[in-house]
């Protein structure tokens, strides 16, 4: 970035600074990281001859403890789109009311999740049930990594307890379901190797006179590995309709891959299965007695207020360092 002209191609250099960005979100930590540890070696150093700083140290060591437990956590997210912000949608199941209620108790739980994580949640479509909750609801959490935090989060979530809406104050089972998709705006970058590219001239024809009709200012570009191709021929200039028919041919193959993208992401929320017992990702039992689980990692706390207040970073460290170990996995099965 700091090389003499390289913002003489802007969208390179956009292209650039998307890489560096993730890179920088472990970088920058890591280096605070090592900055912190050097402090509290040398505070705990000080510590040997003075005991009244040992409380002072206590704290730091805990300060530290959660620091790397953070970085820990952003170290796992590799994936192509784990840095990028996300779309949270919430679907009340079946149940009427009970489940409505139960939706908007985790529209506030993801609310004050990012709230708690510096990010921003804008409520960009609610549904609102006539008699209380709602029935569905999305959520844009901007920030880096929203998307790879939450993505665990797809699936089924199972509420216990006793209903509020029942008079005779009996015990109700309800479920929604929870949808993270990336925000893919701005993500997708392409980049089209010179030997993957045929060009042809032609001439222009049509409107603007006989110099238009003497000379190949026309440009098509074709995409050899995809046969996808783009030209331009409104421009007397060649090299202006070269520059509009390589940007019409870097479009068409940004929206392919944006459908791609889109059809792997539908895909994987397809499989998350009905919403109804027996899919359930996590349990949230508030009577008789208090408890959250999650099924797959088997994490679980008697905490369920402190979770339906936005706690669930034990959650989700537990999902990816599961994902990771499962991927690690079949790189050995493979290699």
């Amino acid at each position: 970035m700091e090389a003499a002209g390289f913002w003489d191609n802007p969208e390179k250099a956009r292209q650039v600074i998307a890489q560096i960005k993730p890179l920088n979100g472990l970088l920058n930590p890591y280096d605070e990281l090592t900055k912190t540890v050097g402090d509290v070696m040398a505070l705990s150093e000080l510590c040997l001859e003075d005991v009244s700083l040992e409380g002072e140290l206590e704290q730091e060591l805990a300060h530290l403890e959660r620091r790397l437990a953070d970085f820990e956590t952003r170290a796992m997210l590799s994936g192509p789109q784990d840095a990028s912000s996300a779309f949270l949608r919430i679907q009340a199941g079946g149940g009427g009311t009970e489940a409505c209620d139960w939706a908007q108790m985790l529209l506030r739980m993801y609310t004050r999740w990012a709230e708690r994580h510096g990010y921003t949640a804008e409520l960009i479509d609610e549904l609102r049930n006539e008699e209380a909750g709602i029935r569905s609801a999305t959520l844009h959490i901007q920030g880096e990594y929203a998307y790879g935090y939450l993505q665990g989060e797809t699936g089924v979530h199972r509420l216990v307890r006793i209903s509020p809406f029942d008079a005779n104050k009996r015990r109700h089972t309800s479920f929604a379901a929870i949808d993270v998709t990336p925000d893919i705006e701005g993500t997708i970058h392409i980049e089209i190797r010179e030997e993957d590219l045929r060009r042809d001239v032609f001439r222009s024809g049509g409107p603007g006179g006989q110099h238009q009709n003497k000379t190949e200012s026309g440009v098509r570009f074709t995409h050899l590995p995809t046969g996808i191709s783009a030209e331009s021929r409104n421009e007397r200039s060649q090299h202006k309709n070269a520059a509009t028919a390589l940007a019409l041919l870097k479009a068409k193959l940004y929206m392919i891959e944006e459908q791609k993208q889109r059809a792997q992401i539908e895909k994987a929320y397809d499989e998350k299965g009905e919403v109804s017992w027996g899919y359930q990702i996590r349990n949230y039992v508030l009577q008789p007695y208090t408890l959250v689980k999650d099924v797959r990692t088997d994490v679980q706390t008697s905490q369920v207020q402190n979770v339906l207040d936005g706690e669930i970073d034990e959650f989700i460290q537990a999902y990816l360092r599961q994902k990771t170990e499962k991927e690690h996995k079949k790189k050995a099965v493979a290699s």
